[in-house]
């Protein structure tokens, strides 16, 4: 039986072992990916280790049928495989250093081929920074695909925040029939349901150390620019955004106060030269996309004024922006519930409030 470059591509990333690197040394020895397929004792000798693990070196037949069934239950479960080779395959991500050979979806794939845009943040994500962080999504997402991952924290706020639109695209670090964090296989359902999940390893693959950095590589070289919600000094969000930069991208960040651990990565990107983002007209306007601003909330004297304590404390207690306000602190809980009710304040643990 004959098959296509297409199909090699997708035995090779789908059927086998092998890490990037691996597969990537088999393609250079031989001529085509085809060729790899149908003669792959002749080429496996590159692969060759020491120690238990030895070589992979599956007769045709078994090939064959490792393809046959993956591509049965690719079709049984509503799956694609879009390679490196076909039209629809996105030119941002094959203009990368090392873009994958293969990606598996599930879900929309139409929307491989709109604009797309990027948001992330670390998984202790500040409650105010996530709400900024989910409303920005939802605005984007009006006029970008939103790109994400499916962790806890940022990824999650730009779920939310997208998800209702449709163009979402979460990215995982695992294959399709697995999780990560497992607690979310529900969210990635809808996710592919009503956007598109992608990975780039065999279905049943799990998470390993290596998958989180190249996972964000993808998300970097799919998308025009990324938005950083909240990153430590040293968080692995910051990957994305380096990845970014090295690739021509545009990096956006929220900006935190001073001394915030879970900002300090953002910061020190506005220090080197990302846009500094308060609201999401100013991702917009640097793509030269002209938004509707919302329209200006006309408050009660008693919520105008503890929305400028607010804003010029950070997040605090209850009872310290009471005092700042001059309110009582039951008056003072009923008036940021009042401002939490119009997306103005969010609450966070500890009975803390903070601006939106």
């Amino acid at each position: 039986m004959s098959y296509t470059e297409e199909q090699a591509l997708i035995w090779l990333c789908g059927c086998t072992p092998f890490d990037y690197r691996e597969r990537m040394q088999l393609l250079r020895t031989a001529p085509s990916p085809k060729a790899l397929f149908e003669d792959f004792e002749k080429f496996s000798a590159v692969l060759i280790k020491k120690g238990e693990s030895g070589v992979y070196n599956k007769q045709r037949g078994m090939r064959e049928a490792d393809l046959a069934r993956l591509l049965a239950d690719m079709e049984r479960t509503n799956r694609f495989a879009i390679t490196v080779l076909d039209s629809d395959y996105p030119e941002s991500l094959k203009a990368i250093p090392e873009p994958p050979f293969v990606l598996f979806g599930e879900g929309n794939r139409s929307l491989l081929s709109k604009r797309k845009f990027c948001i992330v943040g670390s998984r202790i994500t500040p409650a105010w920074a996530e709400k900024v962080g989910k409303q920005i999504s939802a605005e984007l997402a009006e006029h970008f695909v939103i790109v994400t991952g499916l962790a806890e924290g940022g990824d999650s706020a730009a779920v939310s925040g997208a998800i209702e639109s449709g163009n979402l695209i979460c990215v995982l670090p695992t294959g399709l029939d697995t999780c990560y964090p497992a607690s979310h296989a529900s969210l990635k359902a809808r996710v592919a349901k009503s956007g598109l999940v992608l990975s780039e390893y065999p279905m049943r693959e799990g998470a390993k150390k290596y998958s989180f950095h190249a996972r964000n590589r993808i998300l970097a070289g799919l998308s025009e620019g990324v938005f950083v919600l909240s990153a430590g000094a040293k968080s692995g969000t910051l990957i994305t955004a380096n990845a970014a930069l090295d690739y021509g991208r545009d990096v956006f960040a929220l900006p935190h106060n001073v001394g915030v651990a879970q900002g300090a990565g953002c910061n020190a990107l506005i220090q080197k030269g990302a846009y500094l983002v308060t609201c999401t007209e100013d991702i917009l306007t640097n793509y030269g996309i002209q938004s509707t601003r919302r329209e200006t909330v006309t408050l009660p004297p008693e919520e105008e004024k503890m929305l400028c304590v607010l804003r010029e404390s950070g997040e605090a207690h209850v009872a310290e922006l009471a005092d700042k306000a001059g309110m009582k602190i039951y008056e003072a809980a009923a008036v940021l519930s009042a401002l939490e009710l119009k997306n103005l304040a969010v609450k966070s643990g500890g009975n803390k409030y903070a601006a939106v």
